[in-house]
């Protein structure tokens, strides 16, 4: 691999730490850890002309990407997800420039899958071959998928409330699965105790530095997909809150590779109704968000009542001059029933809050509709059959 990784930084206070060794959070102040590149090595291969004769994944990136040593890549072939034109939909609410980031199509079924190869990629680097994590379930089917590949050894914790799609395919890769009274929190503090007992790595949401650096990947693609543009808007559904802080980490990347100039999409941050503590946090000015009481959505990517990475999603929406706002569970619904309709494209419920959001914005005036604005569904509806079929059945 081409990497120009250099090393670690803390998101927070700056201090630089060697990406040779095993990290997590900043052991200074508790916040994450960025990877950092020589940019202008970097610069010298990875060129826009160089794009089209590279291999159609993730991994085309491989200058910006963690991993060094190509034999510890553990791929999937995730990445480079179609960004449709949505001409249907679009000419539904009026609008001539609507995308959509289809991530359903990724391996696993959602784009978890870009963030765990990373992950993954880098623990066979570093040597690591026990992972653990909590999740609300589809990180921990991509996690599972590519542990298995690596020949590593899973453990998983999620809510027992859970989508069974999700326990399912643990099961089938092989991971060991347990099930968790409570919410993605608890499962988190269980998988903590489990990692320091039995020498496991966590490799939960931001708490390590590398599934950030998968996620970014998004951000790479849409702009190459564009033509070296950035688009007006973007719009993204938030639970940890990843693929908001990758994204909008590869658009600095990306201006200093000459790739795009100072422009920037408004960030748009969306939560459920029922968690949103980076909304609430947003409406108050915080720089941090307060855990959400008594979480509640069927949208099971959502129903994250706390993030480390909160102050980041922030930074990313204020610096952007994007907004943060919610949707309830019902609008969801009927945004994956307007999606599936128009475009084929079956969203998983947090892809359908993304429509539902841009509705609403539209309504303000937050966004016009002579804009270009993405849309990210994030994984496929047919992982929440248990959840949706009855509420789409009755519709």
């Amino acid at each position: 691999m081409n990497s120009s990784i250099t090393n670690l930084e803390c998101t927070l206070c700056g201090t630089t730490y060697p990406h040779t060794e095993a990290m997590r959070l900043c052991p200074d102040d508790g916040k994450p850890l960025f990877a950092r590149y020589d940019l202008e090595k970097a610069a010298q291969t990875l060129t826009k002309d160089a794009m089209p004769g590279r291999r159609n994944d993730m991994w085309r990136y491989e200058e910006m990407m963690p991993v060094q040593d190509s034999a510890s890549v553990i791929s999937l072939g995730e990445g480079h997800t179609p960004l449709f034109t949505a001409e249907p939909l679009g000419e539904s609410l009026g609008m001539g420039k609507l995308l959509i980031k289809d991530e359903g199509v990724n391996p696993t079924g959602s784009f978890k899958a870009r963030g765990l190869s990373a992950a993954v990629s880098m623990a066979h680097q570093l040597g690591l071959r026990k992972l653990t994590m909590p999740s609300a379930g589809n990180a921990a089917g991509a996690m599972s998928a590519y542990a298995a590949k690596a020949g590593m050894e899973a453990h998983v914790f999620m809510p027992k409330d859970a989508p069974q799609a999700n326990q399912l395919e643990c099961v089938a890769y092989g991971a060991k699965l347990n099930l968790v009274d409570g919410f993605i929190t608890d499962a988190g503090k269980i998988s903590a105790e489990a990692a320091e007992q039995h020498g496991l790595f966590d490799v939960s949401t931001l708490r390590e530095p590398y599934r950030a650096e998968g996620k970014k990947t998004m951000g790479y693609e849409i702009v190459e997909q564009l033509n070296f543009e950035v688009p007006d808007v973007i719009v993204y559904p938030t639970g940890g809150g990843t693929g908001i802080v990758g994204i909008w980490k590869a658009l600095d990347e990306m201006e200093a590779l000459g790739w795009i100039g100072e422009e920037r999409p408004r960030m748009v941050c969306v939560q459920a109704e029922g968690c949103a503590p980076i909304v609430t946090a947003y409406r108050n000015d915080e720089e941090f968000a307060e855990p959400f009481p008594n979480p509640h959505t069927l949208a099971a990517g959502m129903r994250v009542p706390a993030a480390v990475g909160d102050f980041l999603v922030l930074r990313a929406v204020r610096e952007s001059g994007g907004t943060a706002l919610t949707v309830n569970d019902d609008e969801m619904v009927d945004a994956v029933r307007r999606m599936s309709e128009f475009e084929g494209i079956f969203p998983a419920p947090e892809g359908g809050a993304t429509l539902a959001a841009l509705e609403r914005l539209l309504a303000t005036g937050e966004v016009r509709k002579d804009e270009r604005v993405v849309l990210l569904n994030t994984g496929s509806a047919l992982k929440y059959m248990d959840v949706l079929g009855p509420v789409l059945a009755d519709a």
